[in-house]
Formats: C-alpha cells, sequence, structure tokens
C-alpha cells in the first residue's frame, strides 16, 4: 500500500522543528513532574494543546502517568477540537501515517474504517490539514510510548453521546489509551481565568457536562463525549495539574488556561 502521510503543521512554531531540540524540550517537561504516590496508570486522559512553552510542563504531567504502562499501551484514539475547519460530527484520515519530527506514527487503518461505520464518523482530511490539537500531542506520545498505532479524530459540531458511542468502541481495550485534547478558558486576566479554570474542573471531575461551556474548554465536544462514557462505566475523574499561561511563559493581563485530568 503507498504511503499517505500527513505533515506536521506547526513544527517551528507549536513546538521545535528539530528532532532533538525537541526530543531534549518534551523529556525535560515530562522529567520536571514531581513524583507521586499514585502509580495506577489512567484508562483516558485530557491534556492541552497550546505552543509547548505555553501547555507543554502541564500536559506533561498527564503523560508522566502513561510512562508505567510504556510497552502496554499498543493504539492512541485521539481526540480534538477543530479550530479551521467547520462540519458536522468526527473527522478521521485517510493517512496511513501521521508525521512529527520524530518520526512516523501507523495509524490504524482497520480500527477507523470499523468507526466509520458509524453516522457520525467519516473521512474528512481538510479538518486534519492544518490541526494543531491533535498534533501537539504526538510528540508526547511518541516519547511516553515504545509503539503505538494512531487513531486521529478531529471533533466538529458533534453531540456528547455521539463522541462516547465511539470511544465505547474502544474502552474495552487495555491496550488502547484515550486522549482528550483541550485548552480551558481563553484571554481572561489571571485571577478571571484561575477563578473559571477551578469551575471547569470542578464540572470535569463531577463528569457534569452540562456546567462546561465553550467558553470554559475550546474541547468541550471531546471532554464531554468522553465524561460522558465516564459515568456511564463509573470511572473516576482527578484533576493532576490547573495552571495557565500566566504562570509558564506569558504575561497575566490575557492568559489561556490548561488543565491535565486523568480517568481511572
Amino acid at each position: 500500500m503507498k504511503e499517505n502521510i500527513r505533515h506536521p503543521a506547526v513544527a517551528g512554531t507549536f513546538y521545535p522543528a528539530d528532532p532533538n531540540e525537541l526530543k531534549t524540550m518534551v523529556d525535560e517537561f515530562i522529567s520536571n513532574v514531581p513524583a507521586t504516590e499514585d502509580t495506577s496508570v489512567p484508562r483516558a486522559i485530557i491534556a492541552p494543546h497550546a505552543g509547548y512553552i505555553y501547555s507543554g510542563p502541564v500536559a506533561a504531567t498527564a503523560y508522566a502517568r502513561i510512562i508505567p504502562a510504556h510497552n502496554k499501551f499498543t493504539r492512541v484514539v485521539l481526540l480534538g477540537p477543530s479550530h479551521r475547519v467547520p462540519f458536522r460530527g468526527l473527522a478521521a484520515s485517510s493517512a496511513s501515517h501521521f508525521s512529527t519530527p520524530l518520526g512516523l506514527i501507523p495509524l490504524d487503518v482497520s480500527g477507523i474504517n470499523e468507526i466509520c461505520q458509524l453516522p457520525q464518523v467519516q473521512v474528512f482530511d481538510q479538518a486534519h490539514l492544518y490541526e494543531h490539537s491533535l498534533e501537539v500531542h504526538l510528540p508526547f506520545l511518541q516519547t511516553v510510548i515504545d509503539n503505538f498505532s494512531l487513531i486521529p479524530l478531529v471533533v466538529g459540531d458533534s453531540n456528547p453521546e455521539e463522541v462516547s458511542q465511539v470511544l465505547e468502541h474502544f474502552i474495552d481495550d487495555e491496550h488502547t489509551l484515550i486522549v482528550i485534547s483541550s485548552d480551558l478558558s481563553h484571554y481572561h486576566d489571571y485571577h478571571t481565568a484561575q477563578q473559571m479554570d477551578r469551575a471547569t474542573s470542578q464540572a470535569i471531575e463531577h463528569m457534569d457536562i452540562n456546567a462546561i461551556g465553550y467558553e470554559d474548554a475550546c474541547g468541550r465536544g471531546p471532554v464531554s463525549g468522553l465524561l460522558t462514557l465516564a459515568r456511564h462505566h463509573h470511572f473516576k475523574v482527578k484533576t493532576v495539574d490547573l495552571r495557565n499561561s500566566g504562570d509558564t511563559a506569558g504575561p497575566r493581563d490575557q492568559v489561556v488556561g490548561y488543565g491535565a485530568y486523568v480517568v481511572q
């Protein structure tokens, strides 16, 4: 089969394009995560997707929880919101591989074909072409998991039940990790963002999707789908980090919120 590669859209802007610089940066983020007594491995994580200098330290707190299962997970189902292309449902990719400066990631074509039988899932490559919400997670995944195939899904206009139905296909496979990409509040002052993001984190922990608006989390769609699934399966959701760009690398007059969460 001819390789059909989705090439990086934001290497050199959101994260380094040089492989060595990128690996060093991700390794440093992860090594700076404080040790925890909780060594349980999540079934799913929620992590942010901004430029690495802003959100990388927060994303690393979720990815560090995956390291004990570095050779257990062999497939990743990755969902993030669409920032550039409006569409209905969830967009799969026809690519054979996604590329990053750290190498090629094969797509799970059979798994994609399976969920494309659902009416809300379609192959729509335009949604993936310039989308960063999935791409920025890939170098983290390449760092903490030995070898894996990928099911990348950009989430457009869809309801929580439609997203949950897709995730339901994979939740019983202990070798599959689900990753949801979302930032939190956008462009409020530091203290307003802290208040908003704390409330959103409480709603995420309580799986209260009605308390999460689009102004609270740009990935509200995929987040709400995961929380619907988690509630159905009686999982627990825990916040492992909550900061904003004013804490990492930006000014405090207009910040973006970042949270990291594990589902167990």
